[in-house]
């Protein structure tokens, strides 16, 4: 079974910045077994979410053309701890985009202070490399992680579709006239 980490998207600006939103439940199982008696959501699986969500948005950049994987974590720092019961947002900024991978600058944010700040660096993987290693299977672009992002899609669509149906505003002049 694979693990998603984000639970919908809350803004996706392509090839810029993405922000989405974990629930933590005590219905999550690591949340019981990483400290028992104290269930907190664990560094990494928090980083695992910061790179889901700047996966996607290295991926879509490139038209999901390549596997997307992460390489290395320059850097990670946590002022803090989420628990059962918290909500956490992610904020990821695509920094650079080349060939051959890219750099995302992501935050975690708990009750809207900043709750982790972590650099994470990705590398793109050709197809035909990635199916000589891993096989022919996208085991990092999984239909159920994209679902995630079309959810994202689908919400903005409704948003235009709503605001195409709304009629614009419009103001009374002093002398009674309407303003467009």
């Amino acid at each position: 079974m694979r693990w998603i980490w984000i639970d919908k998207f809350l803004e996706f600006r392509s090839g810029q910045f993405a922000r989405a939103v974990k629930n933590l439940t005590l219905a999550e199982e690591h949340l019981h077994d990483h400290l028992p008696g104290y269930p907190i959501m664990p560094a990494s699986l928090i980083i695992e979410g910061l790179a889901q969500t700047g996966g996607i948005l290295v991926g879509e950049a490139g038209g999901f053309a390549e596997k997307v994987v992460l390489a290395k974590i320059p850097r990670a720092e946590f002022f803090g701890v989420a628990c059962a019961g918290d909500q956490l947002i992610y904020e990821v900024t695509l920094t650079d985009l080349r060939a051959e991978g890219a750099v995302v600058d992501a935050k975690v944010f708990l009750n809207g202070e900043v709750l982790a700040e972590v650099e994470i660096v990705f590398a793109h993987l050709d197809n035909s490399r990635s199916n000589q290693i891993f096989g022919p299977k996208n085991f990092v672009f999984t239909q159920q992680l994209l679902g995630v992002l079309d959810l994202a899609r689908a919400q903005e669509r409704a948003k235009q579709i709503d605001a195409a149906k709304t009629p614009p505003s419009s103001t009374t002049q002093a002398n009674g006239t309407a303003e467009e």
